[in-house]
């Protein structure tokens, strides 16, 4: 395949291949291309690198490419080949060069200083050397055949426009609890929605805040002006952040400050993800494992959950992946003490008809700002509805008219009485479950209406948490419904050291 040499970046290896190189100069209007071919055997890196050369003058780069994808037998993974960019500072970790990645949504794209495909950097295209990174996801038994064309247009370069982020506050309704989605995607990823039509299906689904999660790529930080403020369906707080897609899982990074491009080229055995986690919240971010069991190629989180700030159990329309996540979260809170990991619900929609706002998280915020409704979120004072029809409040009261609500403790004596009380609106059909570390403790219909109140009592010796599950009916015998409602949990009792 031409390789020049196998080089290690401090994680996963990679491949470099031979240079394209451009005449030294051309006249102003003026183009050139270079095609590359070539074929990546099975067993190839993560990330194969092709190294442009490019000379002063340039005004635009564009590059296309395509790849086979012969039939292969059942059971056996096609071809599918990711692509992105990086500038002359280079492709180490940490994307000082990153200019850009659409992974397989994009069999073209261009960088000018004006201007830039979705999911890429506009800017100046400088001198030096560029390289494209070719990203062999899955790769055929016969190898994956693939060619490259890069165009170099020449002339005077533009002007950069001055970036417009979202601002950090919205007028909000003080200290109340409020409605978000934090993984969604647009065109600026593999998305088929305009940042426009996803502010639209935001707000017709009852929300109050979103956040921008594009697969390796923060380029549409700057892409949502004039889609918060002051309008008649009231304002929304956009949050802007990343979803870090590695071959070992995916994380959502949430609320980073505008800008904030975090690397994805690693694998858990590289033992470089700590050093990311720090990085977005350094950034003034949420670490959030995205549906951790999910069963898509790279897509089952295998770093663990010790940098979470909280995690996804709770993915779009309610799976089977999702009651396994559900389960794995709860199975860890028994033990968890003071440092339990919070539960979040998000919709990962892309494209119609997936639905925006389903599931959502319900934050308890001091206000609609980023630092209160990640505040929230990190201490667990939220739970996950459906949509937002769905509305609950939850908490438990013992001790002489002690209460804790949700994400909290009630620190009563182990032997305390203490009632636990949940009321639900927007349900109907749907049945009321109160969960601890023993498992479900007690079940209990709703009112046909869908909006009534469930009580239970306990003692901390009992029951060390309890947490509220709202589920439909069942539609296979034996196997439990669909969740409607998941709160995090209330802790019952002193803090065991």
């Amino acid at each position: 395949m031409g390789r020049r040499g196998l080089f290690v970046t401090g994680a996963a290896a990679a491949f470099t291949l031979g240079s394209v190189s451009f005449a030294n100069a051309a006249p102003p209007g003026g183009e050139e291309s270079r095609t590359v071919r070539g074929t990546l055997p099975p067993g190839s890196p993560d990330y194969v690198y092709l190294p442009v050369e490019v000379p002063r003058g340039v005004r635009e780069l564009a590059v296309s490419y395509t790849y086979e994808k012969p039939p292969v037998p059942p059971g056996t993974q096609g071809n599918a080949l990711d692509i992105g960019i990086f500038d002359e500072r280079g492709t180490a970790l940490g994307g000082r060069g990153f200019r850009g990645w659409s992974g397989g949504a994009r069999s073209e794209f261009f960088i000018r200083a004006d201007a830039a495909t979705p999911g890429y950097l506009a800017g100046p295209v400088r001198a030096g050397t560029w390289n494209i990174a070719l990203g062999p996801y899955t790769t055929a038994p016969d190898g994956l055949p693939y060619t490259v064309t890069v165009t170099l247009r020449y002339g005077a370069s533009g002007r950069t426009p001055a970036p417009v982020y979202p601002p950090e506050r919205a007028r909000g309704r003080g200290r109340a609890w409020y409605r978000g989605d934090c993984h969604l995607h647009s065109v600026y990823s593999d998305g088929k929605r305009t940042p426009a039509e996803i502010a639209a299906a935001a707000r017709a689904a009852g929300l109050d805040f979103i956040n921008t999660s594009e697969h390796n790529t923060h380029a549409a930080h700057s892409a949502w002006e004039g889609l918060w403020g002051s309008r008649p369906d009231g304002e929304l707080l956009i949050l802007t952040g990343e979803e870090v897609t590695t071959r070992n899982g995916h994380v959502v990074a949430v609320g980073t400050e505008p800008g904030t491009f975090v690397d994805w080229r690693y694998r858990a055995r590289d033992n470089r993800f700590g050093h990311f986690a720090r990085e977005i919240r350094r950034a003034g971010g949420l670490v959030v494992p995205a549906h951790p069991h999910a069963t898509c190629i790279g897509c089952n989180w295998k770093f663990g959950f010790g940098d979470a700030d909280a995690v996804e159990v709770w993915n779009g329309p309610y799976t089977p992946d999702d009651e396994i996540a559900l389960a794995s979260w709860d199975s860890a809170l028994a033990t968890a003490g003071r440092g339990w990991t919070p539960a979040m619900g998000s919709s990962d929609a892309h494209r119609e008809p997936q639905l925006v706002g389903t599931p959502q998280t319900v934050v308890l915020a001091e206000d609609l700002t980023r630092d209160a409704v990640l505040d929230g979120i990190r201490a667990g004072r939220s739970y996950v509805a459906e949509s937002s029809a769905v509305s609950l409040t939850f908490g438990a009261t013992g001790g002489r008219g002690r209460h804790a609500g949700i994400g909290e403790r009630l620190d009563v004596a182990d032997g305390a009485p203490v009632t636990v009380r949940l009321e639900v609106a927007g349900a109907p059909g749907c049945t009321a479950h109160f969960v601890t570390d023993q498992g479900t403790l007690h079940t209990e219909p709703l009112p046909e209406s869908g909006a009534g109140a469930v009580e239970w009592r306990t003692t901390p010796r009992y029951a060390s948490y309890v947490r509220a599950e709202v589920r439909h009916a069942p539609q296979v015998p034996g196997l439990p419904g669909a969740l409607a409602a998941l709160t995090n949990p209330v802790f019952l009792g002193t803090v065991r050291r």
